[in-house]
């Protein structure tokens, strides 16, 4: 399974892209802002209000999250077909917190962040990633995302308040990030298995 740099490449464009976006104008950030009243007619929110943070304290954290799966994906160089999977999570956790009425706004990596590690995760215990102990580092993986979103409870309490950081936090999203990076993760390894199966 040929392994690439891609899944590097996405982690330098969502961390620039957010470091960006935390230097422009307020009104050109507010366009890029998912929002469930509107979203419909401003599809690109689906992709970009993951770049737009709340505060300081928001930027930091996301990028040093961001940081670790770069150096992650860096030790083990995923597919090109895992970042494909990455990438198909991607909006797809935005347009589902719509399931949640309460949810008015998202912003921020942290749902996305969650995919690209469940991803990572299901790849490594799919044996996807040829790496020594591959099933072993993927399923203690699984299992922090898993205990971490067991924890948060994010299908009943989507939104909780985080005090010391002054902001909401999106718990539905790193939920959904979970769902959707097992299901691509897995779809992308069952078709690189069967593809080398086949002599494809």
């Amino acid at each position: 399974m040929k392994r690439s740099n891609a899944w590097l490449v996405l982690c330098a464009v969502h961390g620039v892209a957010s470091m960006l976006l935390w230097w422009a104008r307020e009104p050109a950030v507010h366009a890029l802002i998912w929002r469930a009243d509107t979203w419909t007619d401003h599809p690109w929110t689906l992709w970009s209000s993951a770049w737009v943070h709340l505060n300081t304290a928001h930027l930091v954290g996301n990028q040093l999250a961001l940081g670790a799966l770069a150096a992650f994906g860096w030790m083990v160089r995923p597919s090109r077909g895992a970042t494909v999977a990455w990438l198909l999570c991607w909006p797809l956790i935005q347009a589902g917190l719509a399931w949640w009425p309460h949810i008015g706004y998202a912003v921020g990596l942290s749902g996305l962040l969650h995919a690209g590690a469940m991803v990572l995760a299901v790849q490594l215990l799919g044996q996807c990633i040829p790496i020594p102990k591959a099933r072993r580092w993927g399923g203690l993986l699984a299992l922090g995302l898993l205990v971490k979103i067991g924890l948060e409870g994010g299908w009943s309490q989507p939104v909780v308040w985080d005090p010391g950081n002054d902001m909401s936090v999106i718990q539905a999203a790193h939920l959904l990030g979970v769902v959707w990076g097992a299901l691509f993760g897995a779809a992308v390894c069952a078709w690189t298995r069967h593809r080398a199966a086949s002599g494809a």
